[in-house]
């Protein structure tokens, strides 16, 4: 099997390419630019493109399937020729669903929680060495890849909302066809995408619609909207509903409380022990034990870059968050308030996405900060230069957070500054975003922060 990858060098296209590679495929792939890790692993797998660009001559007849990433555009030289010729053009996520289909597929969906909840359950199945597939949107602790493909009889999916490719505009997640699916949370995103609230909830409507005739749906029945959602659907799936499992905060560790034993967690907040649930629930679907699932949970150290600990002594730590959306900020600022109750709370975020950056969609923000002790909001002012969006002042930050003490940055250097001369004893220190703070290096503010 001869496959190419337009756009070999996006995160989750280059993460495919070795997997495909590592499965005995023939892969071959191109891009315009590639970087860092993308780059280093690529070549490591003898397939990285010689030469940057897009070369027509790279499509020849023999290829099998090529396989167009949504960096790519839709006058793509290579995808016209591939058009012309035609092969087999599939979308990253079809292409999936077409190694997966005689596995059982389990698609983890929702706004917020994805790759946590596929993470815990990657962790429990790891532990006790089942056989499995993977695709994960993040970069886990243990695992090689982002993306496994053998002949394993499961396969476990972050079902991304976003488009499929720039040739098909569904979202990704309606294409994996699930026996089992989950819903975690809704709350609007993608407004580039999904320019309505109702236009967005169709979305996860439609998604229950690809499930597999009596599959099943794990649901999150503390979400309201989700909740609404599977109770007002006549599909013919078995609906499980979960919520958060009671629990203790001691001392900074959160211990879970089933069937009378108290399990330390190496995660905490309330969102994380709705996600443990759900991904318990997607775990008995596949034969593991209540008893065991647990067992395995206690060791499981949280996704890459969700509530990451960068620092800590005796009297401060910092995370660093992927929370970019209203719902995520919320959620990560009252888990770490109510994991340390007696420490002032200082919550950095950087409005990076398009969506959080349209000035129609911000008012969305409104008190999701305001339960941090000192909240702070950072733009870069190039990144509405890289957008082709109009920037706004602090005013309208602080009123569109409806929060008078909010503090607002557009200069990396003197959000820096400011950081720097906070005295952090008894204070914990939030940075959350789904972009680079302009190229801080964190790992350095956040010694600073316990270092004094």
């Amino acid at each position: 099997m001869r496959l190419h990858l337009i756009a070999i060098g996006g995160s989750a296209m280059h993460n495919m390419a070795i997997a495909l590679s590592l499965k005995g495929f023939i892969v071959s792939g191109s891009d315009d630019a590639i970087y860092e890790p993308s780059k280093s692993r690529l070549a490591k797998n003898n397939i990285l493109p010689v030469k940057m660009g897009w070369f027509p001559g790279n499509i020849t007849p023999d290829i099998d399937a090529v396989i167009l990433g949504m960096h790519a555009r839709a006058d793509n030289p290579e995808l016209l020729r591939a058009q012309e010729l035609g092969l087999k053009i599939y979308s990253y996520p079809e292409y999936i669903y077409e190694q997966a289909k005689n596995k059982t597929r389990i698609v983890v969906g929702g706004s917020h929680g994805k790759t946590t909840i596929t993470s815990m359950i990657l962790h429990v199945l790891k532990h006790f060495n089942k056989d499995f597939d993977y695709l994960v949107g993040a970069q886990l602790e243990g695992f090689e890849t982002m993306v496994k493909i053998s002949d394993a009889p499961v396969m476990i999916i972050e079902g991304d909302e976003y488009l499929a490719s720039p040739v098909d505009r569904r979202p990704k997640f309606h294409l994996y066809r699930a026996n089992i699916g989950i819903i975690s949370g809704i709350a609007w995103d993608h407004i580039n995408v999904f320019p309505t609230f109702d236009n967005y909830i169709e979305q996860f409507d439609i998604f229950l619609k690809t499930i597999i005739t009596d599959g099943t749906i794990i649901y999150n029945e503390e979400d309201k909207i989700v909740k609404e959602l599977i109770e007002s659907s006549n599909v013919e799936l078995n609906k499980v509903g979960y919520h958060a499992s009671e629990s203790i905060t001691e001392n900074g560790i959160t211990y879970l409380k089933v069937n009378g034993k108290s399990i330390p967690l190496s995660i905490f907040g309330n969102h994380n022990l709705q996600n443990l649930e759900a991904a318990h629930y997607a775990c008995k679907a596949l034969g593991i034990t209540d008893e065991n699932f647990y067992y395995a949970i206690s060791s499981f150290k949280g996704a890459a870059k969700r509530l990451e600990l960068l620092a800590e002594n005796n009297v401060t730590t910092v995370y660093k968050d992927f929370a970019h959306s209203p719902s995520k900020l919320k959620a990560t600022i009252n888990a770490v308030k109510q994991q340390y109750p007696d420490r002032e709370l200082i919550a950095v975020m950087e409005l990076h996405t398009f969506s959080s950056l349209n000035k129609e969609f911000l008012t969305e923000y409104k008190g999701c900060m305001n339960n941090a002790d000192t909240a702070v909001v950072f733009i870069n002012r190039h990144t509405f230069e890289q957008k082709q969006m109009e920037p706004y002042a602090a005013d309208e930050v602080k009123t569109a957070f409806d929060n008078d003490r909010l503090i607002f940055f557009n200069d990396s250097e003197i959000l820096v500054e400011f950081l720097s001369y906070i005295n952090y004893k008894g204070k914990n220190l939030l940075l959350m975003s789904s972009g680079n703070f302009g190229g801080i290096n964190l790992n350095v503010l956040a010694d600073k922060a316990i270092t004094g």
